[in-house]
């Protein structure tokens, strides 16, 4: 098996005081929602495009130091604020900074495949894996991985109530640009997370759905559902089998669906299938939307914190297994109607009137998001974009078993056709799964019910 050395472990601090006095910082009631309290773990790897190879640990590590005086509440620590409600807030003291773990390896990235493999356990090397309570003093942990190409991985494991994807990507993009000689950041990083989603007075809920598909349960936890083994499981779509599926659908149905629409929805039924759940059963498809532009007024350009709101389909696992394809395809469609800023507000309001009752979607959830087209490639600290970016992340959404679709490595040979699946399975599950998609491969239509 491939072995990481770590060499060491450093505190990167705010190349200068970013503030005079101690303080903590609300947070919103996106950024505290119980479904965030999660370590979310991702990678970037980038190939070495300088003739002589150069070492990444200083440069990057300056940039991170100069980026994190505009983003230092990334090295504060996250506290239960002292009053009832006990919701998450940032503390930021001084001399607070970001663990970033040294490491390399002593082969290339060209013989892993540019770590374009999933299912590799090798990746989970290359990322932080901090406990619940080591993420709550260190929200943030990154880690720089050198090839011995000149290549390198660089890992982040960031608490979910800081930021989302798209938040956490302002603050690697301000880094980038000081890495390559920027002497200011362009997007400049706004906070004011409880005055932009907070609630309002009084609070309403007039939104339809958003009482249908949450519930009250203080004693239910979604992360900490005992389901047994789960592994990952990495598939290939290729365009021609996509289209040729989602035209089916579109004789079947007369409607046209997006790839996240058709696809979520034969793997959902798969991963149904495969799992056995009972038939009577209520599931969810739960994805997130970003709301930026949904709110009136729209979110700053350079807001950082989470800025999604989670959408659900509900269904009998029966009509989930039976029912064309297309009819659920369909829902996962109408769904998207329903975001709104009065969704954004009332998903804000029910979680200040329940947040201490336990607000949850329940059991049963399979969370899914497209990580093909998240402006990845414009992170370049100075060796160019990333060549490949995968999550791996356990949980999302309230689900512990998350799928995500992922674009190809730009530096693997071979595969350019197309993108790949990542599912997230219960071990038992997976080898029919696996029949599924083999079935979705050979284009035997399957659209049909």
């Amino acid at each position: 098996m491939h072995k990481v050395n770590v060499s060491e472990t450093t505190l990167i601090l705010p190349s200068h005081p970013p503030f005079l006095h101690d303080h903590g910082l609300s947070l919103s009631h996106l950024d505290t929602d119980r479904n965030l309290h999660l370590t979310f773990r991702y990678l970037r790897a980038y190939a070495n495009t300088h003739t002589v190879s150069r070492d990444p640990f200083p440069i990057i590590s300056s940039a991170f130091s100069e980026a994190l005086v505009h983003f230092y509440p990334l090295a504060g620590a996250l506290r239960r604020r002292p009053e009832k409600d006990q919701r998450l807030e940032i503390w930021c003291a001084a001399g607070q900074g970001v663990p970033l773990i040294r490491a390399d390896v002593d082969f290339t990235l060209d013989s892993v495949n540019y770590l374009d493999d999933p299912e590799s356990p090798f990746v989970e090397q290359l990322v932080p894996d901090p406990d619940s309570d080591e993420a709550m003093i260190h929200p943030c942990v990154l880690q720089i991985t050198s090839f011995k190409c000149g290549g390198f991985a660089l890992g982040a494991a960031i608490h979910h109530s800081l930021c989302d994807g798209l938040g956490a990507t302002l603050f690697f993009g301000a880094a980038a640009e000081l890495a390559r000689g920027a002497t200011r950041v362009t997007v400049k990083p706004v906070w004011e997370r409880a005055e932009l989603l907070g609630p309002r007075d009084p609070t309403r809920i007039e939104s339809p759905g958003i009482r249908e598909f949450l519930q009250l349960d203080k004693g239910f936890s979604p992360y900490k559902q005992e389901i047994g083994v789960v592994v990952r499981g990495c598939f290939h779509v290729r365009d021609e089998c996509l289209e040729r599926f989602k035209r089916s659908l579109f004789e079947q149905s007369g409607l046209n669906f997006t790839t996240f629409e058709a696809l979520g929805a034969y793997i959902w039924r798969s991963k149904v299938k495969a799992s056995g759940i009972g038939a009577d059963e209520n599931i969810k498809f739960a994805y997130s939307v970003n709301i930026r532009k949904v709110t009136n007024p729209s979110l700053p350009s350079g807001y950082w914190g989470n800025g999604c709101v989670p959408m659900y389909v509900q269904l009998r696992a029966k009509d989930v297994i039976e029912n064309p394809i297309w009819e659920t395809a369909e829902e996962i469609k109408k769904s998207k109607s329903n975001v709104s800023d009065e969704y954004v507000r009332s998903f804000v309001d029910y979680q200040e009137m329940h947040y201490g009752d336990g607000i949850t979607a329940g059991k049963g959830v399979s969370g899914f998001t497209d990580w093909r087209h998240l402006g990845h490639s414009t992170l370049d600290f100075g060796w160019g974009g990333p060549v490949t970016v995968m999550p791996l992340a356990r949980n999302l959404l309230g689900s512990v078993e998350p799928c995500f679709f992922l674009p190809y490595s730009t530096a693997s040979a071979g595969r350019k056709d197309g993108f790949k699946v990542l599912v997230t399975l219960q071990e038992p599950a997976l080898p029919a799964f696996r029949q599924d998609m083999k079935v979705f491969s050979s284009g035997q239509h399957p659209g049909q019910s």
